[in-house]
């Protein structure tokens, strides 16, 4: 049997070695292509084992975190955003084959069933709840978030398209969840948020467009809960005379549906990008784990993704690092901001501390890196039972032994969009909601060409 397998390779290897150049070559980026997907999937299936044993069996509610430096330690409260990731999670687990569609239906509905008991104001979800029973943890207060809610509308529009038979449950939520209660039309910006035991909203907006409440605004957009002219209400950059911030904008002023733009941009090494609030990965992109910025945004948000990883990388590699991917992220004694500096409004501090989840975000920006990212990140001992732990030091080599269900989240969607052609995407543009507004995505030019 040795020496029949032995003579099989030896053909097999005869006849690849007799093939034209240009199919050598085909067979070799095929082969690429196949170790490559069974990497991302190796990749996905552990991560999602991260929800199949940190989500309550009777509420169907994610932990928020679980840490593992010596006895594990479980968060068992939850905010809308861990939800969503959740949800569009196990839409990515039964697209990548790790779980069945019966299995997938099933966990999520049960999570439906207890999102209708929590519970909202104005239809919208407070900031924290026990996973336990579902019950606020009123100790952290009595929030509303506006870029939280978005998110779990987000999570709920893209599970009604998967899963037919669930529409009518997600999309009563989703019409519920009133928007206009935090917009404030004076301004044409949303606020951060509303406090229900002060009764007082915000004093602040999400005025800045290149952070991740643009889902939130595009969702209040696609239900009409507000004008689209909202989406041009928000600041590219901030004007010229605001001084406070890390760089002087260059642009041009244009005009959008009567509202004047400023297309303003910030520039790194003669590179040319919209600014985020604090420089880090997940407010630039994200968003993209459900808006086809990639597809509609190429004038516009799908350029300054790919810019904003370009400047990641370049970033990183100025610093001197051996990986590259900054964003807020777990540390050994908690949480924190991390970012490329320079990206940043108002960047956040340089540090030393690189997160996985950023890398993956980039996947469908720069593949070749992000793979060889994921080798090197490996290699710095982040990956375990659950998948990529939440951050490392690269000066010192410290691993934070901590898993998050927000990062984990975005692990899982942005695997299952690079690896089935931005299908968690495609189901959130299938509603009706998600394509209302498409023609924002499509008219804007930025100023970074």
């Amino acid at each position: 049997m040795k020496k029949l397998l032995s003579i099989m390779l030896s053909v097999a290897l005869l006849t690849c070695l007799s093939l034209p150049a240009g199919t050598q070559a085909n067979a070799s980026v095929k082969g690429k292509e196949t170790a490559r997907y069974h990497q991302l999937q190796s990749i996905a299936k552990k991560t999602y084992r991260y929800f199949e044993e940190f989500t309550d069996k009777e509420t169907g509610l994610p932990y928020d975190a679980v840490r593992v430096d010596g006895e594990v330690e479980t968060k068992q409260y939850t905010s809308p955003t861990n939800i969503s990731m959740y949800f569009m999670s196990t839409v990515a687990a039964e697209e990548l084959g790790i779980i069945s569609e019966k299995e997938a239906v099933a966990k999520i509905k049960k999570t439906l069933g207890t999102l209708k008991s929590l519970k909202q104001w104005n239809g919208l979800y407070y900031n924290w709840y026990n996973t336990e029973d579902g019950s606020l943890k009123k100790d952290w207060g009595q929030f509303i978030s506006t870029v939280d809610n978005g998110w779990l509308s987000a999570g709920l529009i893209v599970v009604g398209q998967a899963y037919p038979e669930l529409y009518d449950q997600t999309h009563k939520l989703v019409e519920a969840m009133d928007y206009s209660t935090l917009y404030d039309p004076e301004v044409g910006q949303m606020r951060g948020g509303y406090d229900v035991a002060a009764g007082q909203m915000t004093a602040h907006h999400y005025g800045t467009f290149y952070t991740e409440p643009r889902v939130a605004s595009y969702i209040a957009i696609g239900k009409k809960d507000v004008p689209k002219t909202h989406w041009w209400k928000m600041f590219r950059v901030m004007p010229k005379e605001w001084d406070w911030q890390s760089q002087t904008p260059e642009g041009y002023t244009t005009t959008y549906d009567g509202v004047e733009v400023y297309e303003g941009h910030y520039s790194y090494n003669g590179i040319k990008f919209v600014p985020n609030w604090g420089g880090s990965m997940f407010e630039a992109l994200m968003p993209s784990l459900v808006l086809k910025e990639k597809e509609l945004g190429k004038h516009a948000l799908g350029l300054n993704n790919k810019r904003h990883v370009q400047i990641q990388i370049a970033y990183a590699k100025e610093l001197g690092y051996d990986v590259w991917g900054m964003s807020p992220a777990a540390t050994p004694d908690g949480y924190s901001e991390f970012a490329a500096t320079p990206l940043g409004i108002s960047g956040y501090k340089k540090s030393h501390v690189v997160t996985p989840h950023a890398t993956f975000l980039a996947l469908e920006y720069a593949p070749s890196e992000a793979i060889e990212n994921i080798h090197d990140l490996k290699d710095m001992n982040t990956y375990s039972k659950y998948g990529f732990l939440d951050s490392v030091n690269v000066e010192t080599g410290e691993v934070t032994q901590a898993y998050l269900a927000l990062d984990q989240g975005m692990i899982m969607v942005s695997i299952a969009n690079f690896l089935k052609n931005g299908v968690i995407r495609d189901y959130f543009h299938q509603d009706k909601i998600g394509e209302y507004p498409e023609d924002l995505l499509i008219r804007e030019r930025f100023s970074i060409h």
